[in-house]
């Protein structure tokens, strides 16, 4: 029987949780700047494109669990960002609406992903092409990415 399966550079797995890991390090000085971890930012983002949302479309979105998003959720509350209140027509649902503060925080932001951009070493088709794959393997096919530099 051959081991070669579990030889690390025989893995797709461990490229990918390295290319992560690379990613998230080149933006902490950037959220730094911004004073947001990675999740914050990403949770950010999703507030800022739709201004409200429920906790459970939130967490579906950032392939978060609830476990994960409560406590993130209370500390961007806390920051003034973002505000949490229960559904009116259904008390189990929790909504999240973006705060002015968390507006005004989009105007510092908006130059993060051309910043890191800059940083990772692959043209805009093959960051296309990494996008479309690895949404395929979280089953969501069919988003179509555009990574090329605004002017």
């Amino acid at each position: 029987m051959s081991y070669d399966c579990l030889k690390l550079e025989n893995q797709l797995c461990f490229p990918l949780y390295a290319a992560s890991h690379l990613i998230t390090k080149k933006y902490k000085p950037l959220l730094d700047q911004i004073d947001l971890t990675y999740t914050q930012y990403i949770t950010m983002m999703v507030m800022w494109e739709k201004k409200k949302v429920n906790v459970k479309e939130l967490g579906e979105a950032l392939f978060l669990d609830s476990g994960t998003l409560t406590p993130l959720l209370k500390r961007l509350e806390a920051k003034g960002l973002i505000e949490r209140k229960r559904s009116k027509k259904d008390e189990r649902s929790l909504n999240v609406t973006i705060t002015d503060a968390g507006l005004a925080l989009e105007e510092q932001a908006k130059n993060i992903p051309n910043q890191l951009g800059a940083c990772v070493n692959i043209n805009d088709e093959e960051a296309d092409e990494l996008y479309r794959l690895l949404y395929k393997i979280l089953g969501k096919e069919g988003v179509e990415p555009s990574f090329e530099s605004e002017e």
